[in-house]
């Protein structure tokens, strides 16, 4: 690991030499939770049509669209482990970002052909096998609570595995719910209750795909991560021995676990030497998990205001 630096026209650039750590390996987690979701969506769908139950086709419609995610989700990954190139010089890790953001559309879209079917299914409630319904979401229960579990570790890391998570525990959580709403249809036949369910699944996926589309939205749109105090880092650089202004500072997601950052820092007694350049790139990254940091050194400030202000 080295530093170096280059002097252009009376400035002078540290770019702290580093690699990078390659994002955490998932190909198990991912085909395992891929194979058990797909042989459960058939089961589901076959066993939806037969008990004539819009839960259970709209639960099985939702495990479809995760099948989908999940691949989706484990493509970007493993893009994010390939080595940047002359063309792509950091990678292909922003994919995850890409990965993330088009998770959450797919949930969307498929809360939306749920709840168009639920309404319809409103005015003519027809009748439900309850018994068979209640088999099946049991079942569903044991296969999207193991992929969730599968999948927990990376989730408080990596927005993109985040995804998958929330994904498999919203299944997991709507399965429950279509067992207690088929085993009030089984003592009352009250069967408007299965086109009801339908819409609390669409409320309960809503409400868990916020956050994962607000966020991968921000990510795509090169914001600070949430994970990461743009203040904090501010005053971490502004305290730093010799510093005596912090301009231009960025900081943006180059995936969904990585983040770089760029700044200007004026030091009147000029270069503080390849130690300094080093250690500061290592506490941003200990602190803020920030792997990719590229500092510019001026010795006066020039009056130097961002472009982009």
């Amino acid at each position: 690991m080295s530093s170096h630096h280059h002097d252009h026209d009376g400035h002078d650039h540290g770019h702290h030499g580093h690699h990078h750590a390659l994002p955490t390996n998932h190909n198990a987690a991912f085909a395992i939770a891929i194979a058990l979701n797909v042989a459960f969506v058939v089961v589901e769908f076959a066993y939806g049509f037969i008990a004539q139950s819009t839960a259970l086709l709209a639960d099985a419609g939702h495990n479809l669209s995760d099948v989908l995610g999940l691949l989706l989700a484990w493509g970007a990954a493993l893009l994010a482990r390939k080595q940047p190139n002359g063309r792509y010089t950091y990678g292909l890790r922003s994919s995850s970002i890409l990965a993330a953001l088009a998770n959450a559309l797919l949930l969307l879209i498929a809360c939306a052909a749920i709840a168009w079917e639920a309404i319809g299914r409103f005015a003519e409630p027809a009748p439900v096998a309850s018994i068979t319904v209640m088999v099946v979401a049991g079942i569903g229960i044991l296969i999207n609570g193991l992929s969730a579990w599968l999948f927990v570790a990376g989730s408080k890391d990596d927005l993109n595995i985040r995804g998958a998570f929330l994904h498999m525990a919203a299944d997991a959580l709507v399965s429950l719910a279509v067992v207690i709403g088929a085993a009030v249809m089984l003592f009352t036949n009250w069967y408007v209750i299965d086109a009801l369910l339908s819409l609390v699944i669409v409320a309960v996926i809503l409400f868990g795909t916020w956050s994962l589309l607000r966020e991968a939205i921000r990510l795509a749109l090169s914001a600070v991560p949430a994970n990461i105090d743009l203040e904090a880092v501010e005053h971490f650089l502004q305290a730093l021995p010799g510093v005596t202004a912090v301009q231009d500072l960025h900081i943006w997601g180059m995936s969904t676990t990585e983040a770089a950052l760029t700044v200007h820092l004026v030091m009147h007694e000029g270069h503080p030497g390849d130690a300094f350049m080093a250690d500061v790139s290592h506490q941003l990254t200990e602190r803020y998990r920030i792997v990719h940091t590229t500092i510019q050194i001026q010795c006066q400030s020039p009056g130097h205001v961002c472009a982009l202000k």
